[in-house]
């Protein structure tokens, strides 16, 4: 196995995660991407994430088993490698009764009173009518995470360098490009697709699914006692509301979902919903110091119509290609699912 070539194409956290699984796997693995940590651009979506564990799937056993495959892992980093950036943190959801009723695609299982992970997640608590703030009717709680994203990344990038994986910084235009570029000189046996919203423009692969939606936050050092967010606002139909307290101070709040809309400028008037909505939710906020603003974030996450692809694939003058691109607003929590899939997959096409 140690003899198969493989390059796996981006450098966010799908690419990172899914080549350090396939480098421990035993497999010769090169990183072929345009962007890499610390680097940051409209188009790199990982380093503008939020980013935590707060699974919305429903009804979707295989979503499902790649968030519940990655919080298992996230427990372990939390305790083996304080260093990598995640904090465990307890998050807090809060529904309206005009929610209940739409049923929002956003959150999805975060409406139901015991969503799937309830018996996943450590410490899941329904929370009673003397717990949930005035304008809601349901709660839960549960024991989570949340990643500071610019540590994590380089962090998940020196894991592939102690695992012999080499990064090459390139702009491809065609997949096919992938095959000549294994940093052992030789064509690569088999490419890892991993290049998230560019999956759209790539050469060989195109995909017309995949969309961007946008979101919007804004970074405070104000620090929250815990993570929290709502079912949903009177704003607009696209605008949500949350608060991730990050590892090393601080706090995110949002936010937007805004399908289809690639615009990486800063909304002024969406940013002052964005904070008022977050003082309500979340008064404790202002209870050292006057909310202080670090600074306004706009971030494409990599969506996708039908969900994720994670596949194997033949392409012509290409050969065997595995896809692990469009997870939307759960790339960071479906990650490690989804690289054991990928590596599920590779183990499949060479077997």
């Amino acid at each position: 196995m140690s003899s198969k070539k493989i390059v796996v194409i981006g450098a966010g956290v799908a690419g990172l995660t899914s080549a350090l699984l396939l480098a421990r796997k035993g497999y010769d693995v090169t990183i072929v991407a345009k962007f890499a940590p610390g680097d940051y651009d409209i188009e790199y979506t990982s380093p503008w994430a939020g980013a935590n564990w707060m699974s919305f799937v429903k009804n979707n056993q295989q979503l499902a088993k790649y968030d519940e495959i990655t919080y298992c892992v996230f427990q372990k980093l939390v305790k083996e490698f304080p260093e990598a950036g995640l904090w465990p943190r307890r998050c807090i959801t809060y529904v309206r009764e005009k929610d209940l009723a739409k049923q929002s695609d956003l959150l999805g299982g975060l409406l139901d009173a015991k969503p799937w992970f309830a018996d996943t997640v450590e410490n899941f608590t329904e929370l009673d009518k003397s717990q949930i703030p005035s304008g809601y009717v349901q709660g839960i709680a549960y024991d989570s995470f949340c990643i500071n994203v610019q540590i994590y990344l380089p962090w998940l990038q020196s894991q592939c360098f102690a695992a012999g994986i080499t990064l090459k910084l390139y702009t491809l235009k065609h997949i096919k490009e992938a095959c000549n570029l294994h940093s052992s000189g030789e064509p690569a046996d088999l490419i890892v697709n991993c290049t998230g919203l560019m999956a759209s423009k790539l050469g060989g692969v195109m995909d017309p699914k995949v969309y961007p939606g946008r979101g919007q936050t804004v970074l405070v050092r104000n620090h929250a006692p815990a993570m929290y967010n709502d079912s949903g606002t009177d704003d607009a139909d696209d605008e949500l509301t949350y608060i991730m307290s990050r590892p090393g101070g601080g706090s995110i709040l949002g936010g937007c979902y805004q399908k289809g809309n690639w615009n990486p400028t800063v909304d002024p008037n969406m940013a002052d919903r964005i904070v008022k909505r977050a003082l309500k939710l979340c008064p404790g906020l202002e209870r050292d110091f006057p909310l202080d603003i670090v600074r306004h974030n706009v971030g494409l996450r990599p969506g996708r119509e039908g969900g994720p692809r994670v596949e194997l694939e033949t392409i012509s003058e290409v050969g065997k290609v595995v896809h692990n691109y469009g997870a939307g607003g759960a790339g960071y929590q479906s990650s490690y699912g989804m690289a054991e899939h990928v590596v599920q997959l590779v183990d499949l096409a060479f077997a």
